[in-house]
């Protein structure tokens, strides 16, 4: 199904309602909303103002949903027409037939005007494929994520978002949050499934998995995926994405055996369609900030810890001292796994007892330390030489006073910090007038404890020196 003929039915429908023709902005914004761009995009296009084209789309809006008996709106336009087509059939183009003659099943059925709706249910529900066979199992997911999940919705069903990435550290419940996502939005699609990237060796076989699914029985040969994308709404969440991605290197270097995976996400965050794939991943996918750079229908969403959830974790594991909670908190960054295997240590080790527990100076990390190494093996020996040195900073305000070695430019420095930060290891603080790096505690004691440049505990006042003598 093409724009144009959308438009063509549209201007005859509005002929026969109205006596008047679409005119040109309503044509170019009938369009635009159908190639899934902006309002801003239409509205620099047509040299017109972007509340104009809202006026002009909230009129079309109302004015479809009155034909198609459903509500109408930016998110909703291809799939609520493409349900229309599926029910009227060649009688698309005479708004004046009253009765549709259907197919479905090897079953023929009448419907006439007051059935129309109920035909359109019908063939929704048995367009509706959902397979939830890897969906992870939670007993329980907490509820103070109300906020991103919010946002997610919103950036799928008003936005149309193509790709979202959802991102951070490990035990940050980026998994939970996509579980509760899919069990609230899933209606909203004809096709839904959840993968991991840990399943498939490399991207032909992802690729291969995902058409045979989303085909359903049709014909794949010369169909690419993202012609599914277009001919279904579809959801798909991929997580682990940072099993595409190249260890011991800077972030965003993929895999010989996923090297064109940065184009298959290009092409499917820049063509019209009205699908979604989520990304859930360690690290940022390169291509995002591209997409989203281009105002692209494409989002990050970077997860990090909440003190309301983390105040839950500690109450569920009937820790005592709640005026100390927010202490304990804060040295774990508020990351729900890291506080529930320090909470079972303090049980185990303390009788509940976080005032005992905080009595040793030094922190802790138990089990949390295999957790950290899974993401350090993952970096590169100049991000693993920086931390070491932040590792023995209170923080870092000025970045021409960091060492020059290992890093023979600026941009090679540059470089590092921008790749930590995709990682979710450095964080940044605007609290004074400039910016500052910092290390949540966990990454600073893991890196102090394991960084391999022993020079660079030193202060850079030492190391220039150093390096002017020799």
């Amino acid at each position: 199904m093409d724009v144009e003929k959308i438009v063509d039915w549209a201007d005859e429908l509005m002929l026969a309602k109205t006596g008047s023709h679409l005119n040109n902005l309503e044509q170019v914004v009938l369009t635009g909303v159908w190639n899934n761009q902006r309002y801003r995009e239409i509205a620099e296009e047509y040299h017109c103002t972007e509340a104009n084209v809202k006026r002009v789309a909230g009129e079309l809006y109302k004015f479809l949903s009155e034909e198609l008996e459903e509500k109408v709106n930016k998110s909703n336009l291809r799939a609520a027409m493409q349900r229309y087509y599926i029910a009227n059939d060649a009688h698309i183009s005479n708004s004046n037939h009253v009765s549709y003659n259907i197919n479905l099943c090897g079953e023929q059925l009448n419907f006439d005007e007051t059935g129309k709706k109920e035909l359109n249910s019908i063939i929704n529900q048995r367009e509706k494929i959902h397979d939830r066979t890897h969906i992870p199992k939670y007993d329980r997911l907490y509820p103070h994520r109300t906020e991103e999940l919010n946002t997610l919705k919103h950036w799928i069903l008003n936005e149309n978002s193509a790709i979202i990435s959802v991102y951070g550290l490990s035990g940050m419940g980026k998994t939970a949050l996509a579980t509760q996502l899919v069990d609230e939005i899933a209606a909203h699609f004809d096709r839904l499934i959840w993968y991991s990237h840990r399943t498939f060796p490399h991207l032909n076989a992802l690729t291969t998995h995902l058409t045979q699914f989303l085909s359903q029985g049709e014909a794949t040969e010369h169909r690419s995926l993202l012609d599914y994308l277009r001919s279904h709404r579809c959801f798909i969440i991929l997580d682990d994405f940072q099993e595409t991605l190249t260890p011991g290197e800077l972030v965003g270097r993929y895999l010989p055996e996923y090297q064109n995976y940065g184009k298959l996400l290009q092409d499917i965050g820049r063509s019209p369609h009205n699908s979604c794939v989520l990304l859930l991943s360690w690290e940022q996918p390169p291509e995002i900030a591209t997409l989203e750079a281009e105002n692209r229908p494409c989002h990050s969403l970077l997860l990090s810890g909440s003190i309301e959830l983390a105040q839950e974790i500690l109450q569920n594991r009937g820790l005592n001292d709640p005026e100390q909670w927010l202490e304990l908190i804060n040295r774990y960054s508020q990351n729900p796994s890291w506080l529930n295997i320090i909470a079972a240590t303090i049980q185990d080790l303390f009788n509940g007892s976080v005032v005992q527990f905080l009595s040793y100076s030094q922190l802790f990390l138990g089990d949390i330390e295999l957790i950290i190494r899974d993401h350090y093996e993952r970096l590169s020996a100049s991000e693993k030489s920086l931390l070491s040195y932040l590792a023995h900073q209170e923080y870092i305000s000025d970045l021409s006073n960091l060492p020059s070695e290992p890093f023979p430019s600026d941009l090679n420095l540059l470089a590092t910090i921008y790749s930590l930060r995709k990682r979710g290891f450095i964080q940044k603080s605007l609290d004074s007038k400039h910016l500052q790096l910092i290390l949540e505690p966990v990454i600073k004691h893991y890196s102090a404890l394991h960084g391999n440049d022993k020079h660079l505990e030193r202060s850079p006042v030492e190391i220039k020196d150093d390096q002017r003598n020799s």
